[in-house]
């Protein structure tokens, strides 16, 4: 069987590595196009990286504090001062089987202030149980260790953040007393024995944690009563779907006080902060449209200046027989070649410059506008694949418009004027 000669192919070739080409016009523009293409791949591949991974730091950061669906009673609101609700009614044996809930923990909120020689600091106390999930504090640990629980004894530790440490003047080990605005006002004290830091000072100046035994004494409830569940996904995107999953198992439960079961996800309740960070999503839109069009700019430039250089070959090419489809075959060929190398380098600078900054932290963010204490980089495979696939259609697609240009030209005044 006779193997097709690919004539397009091999005269696009020759083209690009003709020695007589580097004496072009073309050759510096077709330079200009190849950087084009590959710093237009860098931008969109750090600017996915960046934006990507600063979303899913301040989500991770807000996920730690208040899990994803929480399950409280109906008529506690925002002030923190909950009403409580029985770990023994009916649907709690059921939520940990709901398709799509990873984990189930109990929780107690107890406003509070803390108070020192000198001064004073408002907080939230959240009691956890042995079940809570600490991996998150584990992994942003200033000092210390986080709460060692029994469900036997009452433990008086208390891990705090590194804000209000630095606030209050108070270290590992210090012992403290929190206070409590009730009829009558109580007080308690506990030993700090860790410190996190999350860099989120919106929560870091608010939640310190404690046994959740010792906010049931505080507000005089019984060992069964809390302030509520907090449950953990296996897919946070799919947190809504959830949610109604949740709602349907608790949300018809009637208390004995005559009040009801909310079910709510941590988006509902930071709403602004989710928005914020969706606004995001906006800015790398804009950023992707604008570096596509560059680069597809540059390699339009770059294609007709190739064009217009070479009509006498292509009034050859068509006084021999060729058709206009293959004549711009070969020029799309030759494009396509330059696309490849500038998606190369792009690829090389643009995941070099990613991996630097993951590793190695070279560009510092003000923790008190952003959260963090470095840029942020989340590299994906996925990613990269998309916006490669995504660049090099599109300027492909581009390309066919100065590619026409060809059926223009005709192989009699080409020759003639040669």
């Amino acid at each position: 069987m006779t193997k097709r000669f690919n004539t397009e192919l091999f005269i696009a070739r020759r083209l690009s590595h003709d020695p007589e080409s580097k004496k072009a016009v073309s050759r510096p523009i077709t330079k200009i196009s190849i950087i084009a293409v590959a710093l237009s791949l860098v931008v969109m591949i750090v600017s996915v990286a960046i934006v990507t991974g600063f979303k899913n730091e301040i989500t991770d950061k807000v996920l730690g504090f208040g899990g994803h669906i929480q399950v409280q009673n109906y008529d506690s609101n925002t002030s923190y001062e909950t009403r409580p609700i029985s770990t023994q009614l009916d649907f709690v044996s059921k939520l940990p089987s709901i398709p799509g809930i990873a984990h189930v923990q109990k929780y107690a909120y107890k406003p509070g202030i803390i108070k020192t020689k000198d001064n004073i600091q408002g907080i939230v106390l959240k009691g956890v149980a042995t079940d809570f999930d600490w991996s998150f504090f584990k992994k942003n640990m200033h000092a210390g260790e986080v709460l060692s629980l029994s469900d036997t004894g009452t433990s008086n530790q208390m891990i705090i953040s590194k804000s209000i440490s630095l606030l209050l003047n108070l270290k590992l080990h210090d012992k403290i007393d929190i206070f409590f605005v009730q009829n009558p006002p109580l007080v308690r004290r506990f030993k700090i024995v860790g410190i996190y830091d999350t860099k989120f000072d919106e929560f870091d100046k608010t939640f310190v944690f404690c046994d959740i035994k010792q906010i049931q004494r505080l507000n005089k409830w019984t060992p069964d009563q809390i302030s509520g569940f907090e449950l953990t996904t296996t897919d946070f995107k799919k947190v809504e779907g959830t949610t109604y999953d949740v709602e349907d198992v608790a949300g018809l439960t009637v208390l004995p006080d005559g009040s009801g079961i909310k079910v709510s996800n941590i988006k509902q309740k930071f709403t602004q902060i989710f928005d914020w960070l969706n606004l995001q999503d906006i800015n790398v839109a804009v950023i992707l449209a604008l570096m596509l069009f560059v680069a597809a700019f540059n390699m339009i430039s770059g294609l007709l200046i190739f064009i217009l250089e070479r009509t006498h070959m292509i009034g050859v090419l068509k006084a021999l027989g060729a058709s206009n489809f293959l004549i711009q075959k070969i020029f799309l060929y030759h494009s396509a070649y330059v696309t490849i190398i500038g998606l190369f380098w792009g690829n090389v600078i643009g995941i070099g410059l990613c991996l630097l900054q993951k590793y190695f932290h070279l560009v510092k963010l003000d923790e008190t506008n952003y959260y963090l204490s470095s840029v942020p980089i989340n590299l994906q495979l996925d990613h990269v694949l998309l916006i490669n696939i995504g660049t090099f259609l599109t300027v492909f697609v581009m390309l066919l418009i100065p590619s026409l240009l060809i059926a223009r030209i005709t192989p009699e005044k080409t020759i003639r004027y040669a």
